[in-house]
């Protein structure tokens, strides 16, 4: 197939110093365009980076807790002073918060998106230009190049040795070649060459819109964090509907008491069995988790990918663009042999340069080096492929000389043994890229062309190191993240950059191509190295599911078409903003500042919210045990509930909701741990059992001591001291290690809570009013001892059930 060596912009223009190339389609006119967008022949498919408003506020507002505690709620402002409702305005509160926070993260992820969003190149009136994907009509000429999406379905109108990757579409890794003619299904990538297809689908009617629904709006997925707290809701409903309805029977049928009083104790006693605030409090850890890593560039594109990067134990990266930056400098030309001499080497490194409309970095280092040479024509280009690990030319270098040459790596052109091997090795251990240029008797893309390559120089390139790789490499290991270097460059090359990065293990370099295929011997090479060259798109895919079989979490980073497969079966994927858009299609997280250390930010910021939200849910689920444990107690002693609304509201303010709230967002550098639901649970329910034993102790003892009409309320008083003393002690416990604001925390807590007791008007507020010394007393009592077996009860679960 005849190619160009160049493409002018201008449809009649000339390629190098040879005669015209032929004109190219001019794509639609101005004219044209403007019909089209008036018949609505636009592709405006809406790019939902998020849930709408709407969306938001009816997940944060229609939720079945929400319905329960509405209903009570209601309830409550008939039957009872303003007071015992105060719990349905928390609800309102909280929902509020929720609402606004996820909110503001939809604006940061909208914003983001945007700038992330590619813009694929499109020609009209023989110009080309970068368009949004919603300005494309019907009709229009899309150019596309190496990594570039198919934004909508068409059909191909030039083809330049274009592959392109169909696997997210049909599942098969090989590229499919494509000549015009044939059809490009929105979805695909190209993977070599380039070309450009006229768009037949636009809108709806593309498969492009399907993907755009399912890979770029906000998404719940499947997390252990959101899995387990469902879990725990769906047994708390499960206990809640018999303890409540157990409950109601023996306030308002066996207890002869005011048919008001024994509805709002009632009700007292089932809105703290409900853990409604944690729900809302992960939404909001979330949410505020996007808003900070979106502050660094970094876009989230599914939220619970801030869970799965804190999960992650092996972390692989992809040396070009991750360790490196993009720019390469040519260092060194080094002729092998005396023919041919530097200067014509030099023309055709210069005429290969030319040769390529979509250089990648080291043909565009070539580019920067080596200028055209004048009178040469390419007859024929053969596109760089990472699979081919090389690209080439044939070229009529004018009267009446023809050559083919080839340009890629030296250990795949180049037979074992050859001398030039050992100068590629030690050029590489010094850390420098090496490619080779060859000579061939056939064309570059015919079977055997790399086989028939006379070596005829080395180029040596040396890849800009990223200047925070090194610290961010640190940061890795100290949180016992393993490093894994996957690359498709040497694997000497690549070892001598990973030491100079101070890498763990970079001297123990393997070549890919010696990996063992069987998944389980491969898994048991990648645990025992750290940095692998030669690997092809296929066996990257292999690696990460190799180390998946071993229960690892695996992210993976990258930013070239090659990396997508790995990238898709990764547990986490991580793109470079300035990759292509292939992967940042795929990945989870793009790194839009193409900065390698915003990663530790992901990784400490799920770590946060994981680490938190576990500490948060011990608070909430103690309060649910010991709600219905006290309701068994209270239906099983037929006695009065001895709490109002009121008073668990404010034991709900002081040691779970405003608490809560601060450890939520506290920094938390712990690593996560999975069994996230027997973690929590193992604290809760012993917590939760010897708080409302306590409670139930003291209301008891204080029916004994206090008579007369009063007496109720002094008994309420008396348990209220005893319960927000014990659960002020499962606080202090989950605020541990202390640091000076986790023991203020605690510390205002407390003194909230005196504040209440000791001024008047607070006292008849809340009702809450001690009545003699011997009581009071005695509560404390049982809430130290109580505080007591926290402490014997929390360590022994820690060593017989360990997390």
């Amino acid at each position: 197939m005849t190619q160009r060596a160049k493409i002018d912009t201008d449809s009649g223009g000339t390629a190098g110093n040879g005669p015209p190339v032929e004109h190219r389609p001019a794509g639609l006119t101005s004219a044209e365009v403007a019909e089209r967008v008036a018949r609505g022949e636009v592709n405006d498919v809406p790019v939902r980076s998020s849930r709408s408003a709407v969306d938001i506020v009816r997940a944060n507002v229609f939720t079945r807790f929400n319905a329960i505690i509405g209903v009570l709620w209601v309830i409550m402002l008939f039957v009872a002073p303003i007071q015992d409702s105060l719990f349905g305005f928390v609800i309102v509160a909280n929902t509020g918060i929720g609402i606004i926070q996820e909110l503001r993260a939809k604006k940061t992820l909208d914003g983001l998106a945007v700038i992330g969003e590619a813009k694929p190149t499109v020609r009209r009136d023989g110009t080309a230009a970068e368009l949004s994907t919603s300005e494309i009509v019907l009709g229009d000429l899309i150019e596309l190049g190496p990594g570039d999406k198919v934004v909508v379905d068409g059909v191909v109108a030039e083809a330049e040795s274009l592959e392109v990757d169909e696997s997210l579409l049909t599942g098969e890794a090989d590229p499919v070649v494509k000549k015009p003619g044939d059809p490009m299904m929105s979805g695909s990538f190209v993977v070599a060459g380039g070309g450009a297809f006229t768009a037949t689908k636009v809108g709806r009617e593309a498969y492009a819109a399907q993907l755009a629904e399912e890979a770029s709006r906000f998404t719940l997925v499947q997390s252990e964090l959101r899995t387990g707290i469902s879990t725990i809701l769906k047994y708390v409903t499960w206990m809640m509907v018999p303890t409540a309805t157990g409950l109601i029977i023996s306030q308002l049928v066996v207890k002869d008491t005011n048919l008001k009083d024994s509805i709002a104790r009632t009700v007292g006693g089932i809105v703290p069995m409900i853990p409604e605030g944690l729900v809302l409090l992960t939404s909001v850890a979330f949410a505020i988790g996007v808003v900070r890593l979106g502050r660094k560039q970094c876009l989230v594109q599914e939220l619970p990918a801030i869970e799965g990067l804190a999960r992650v134990d092996v972390v692989c990266l992809d040396k070009t663009g991750t360790l490196t930056e993009g720019g390469m400098d040519v260092t060194d030309l080094r002729p092998l042999g005396t023919d041919p001499d530097e200067a014509y080497v030099r023309k055709v490194l210069g005429a290969l340069g030319a040769s390529d409309p979509h250089p990648n970095a080291s043909l565009q280092a070539i580019i920067e080096a080596y200028p055209e040479p004048d009178g040469w024509r390419c007859a024929e280009a053969l596109p760089f492929s990472s699979a081919r690990k090389y690209s080439g030319a044939t070229f009529d270098e004018g009267g009446g000389g023809e050559s083919s040459w080839l340009l890629g790596a030296p250990d795949v052109l180049l037979a074992e043994g050859d001398p030039a091997l050992a100068e590629t090795d030690h050029l590489n251990e010094r850390g420098l890229r090496v490619l080779l240029l060859a000579r061939t008797d056939r064309e570059p893309g015919a079977p055997g062309a790399a086989e028939a390559a006379r070596p005829a120089a080395l180029v040596v390139l040396e890849q800009r190191l990223r200047p925070d790789a090194s610290d961010t490499l640190a940061y890795f290991a100290d949180q016992n993240v393993a490093a894994k270097v996957i690359s498709g460059d040497n694997a000497v090359s690549v070892g001598a950059v990973a030491g100079k990065l101070d890498l763990p293990g970079a001297e123990n370099t393997v070549d890919a191509r010696t990996l063992p295929e069987e998944r389980e011997k491969m898994a048991q090479v990648l645990e025992e190295n750290a940095v692998f060259g030669r690997v092809t798109p296929q066996q990257k895919r292999d690696m990460v599911a190799a180390l998946q079989s071993k229960g690892h979490t695996v992210a993976m980073t990258g930013d070239g078409v090659n990396d997508v497969l790995a990238l898709k079966d990764a547990d986490i994927g991580v793109s470079m903003g300035s990759g292509s858009e292939a992967t940042r299609a795929v990945a989870q997280i793009v790194l839009l500042n193409n900065s390698f250390a915003t990663l530790p930010s992901v990784v400490a910021e799920g770590r946060r919210v994981i680490g938190n939200i576990t500490r948060v849910a011990t608070l909430f689920l103690t309060k649910t045990v010991y709600s219905v444990l006290l309701a068994v107690l209270v239906v099983c002693s037929q006695v009065e509930y001895p709490f109002l609304p009121r008073h668990l509201t404010l034991l709900s303010t002081l040691t779970i909701g405003v608490p809560a709230f601060f450890l939520a967002l506290a920094p938390n550098k712990e690593r996560a741990k999975p069994h996230f639901v027997r973690r929590v649970m193992r604290y809760a329910v012993p917590g939760g059992v010897i708080a409302g034993a306590a409670t139930f102790a003291t209301y008891l003892l204080a029916r004994h001591h206090y008579s007369g009409a009063d007496a109720l309320g002094a008994e309420t008083s008396a348990a209220t001291l005893t319960l927000f003393l014990v659960s002020l002690w499962v606080l202090a416990i989950i605020a541990r290690p202390y640091t000076w604001w986790r023991l203020a925390l605690v510390a205002t807590m407390a003194g909230a809570f005196l504040l209440v007791l000791v001024v008047p008007w607070l006292q008849d507020f809340f009702a809450l009013r001690l009545v003699g010394t011997t009581m009071p007393w005695a509560a404390v009592a049982i809430a130290a001892t109580g505080a007591a077996l926290l402490e014997v009860a929390w360590r022994w679960v820690d060593r017989r059930f360990p997390a």
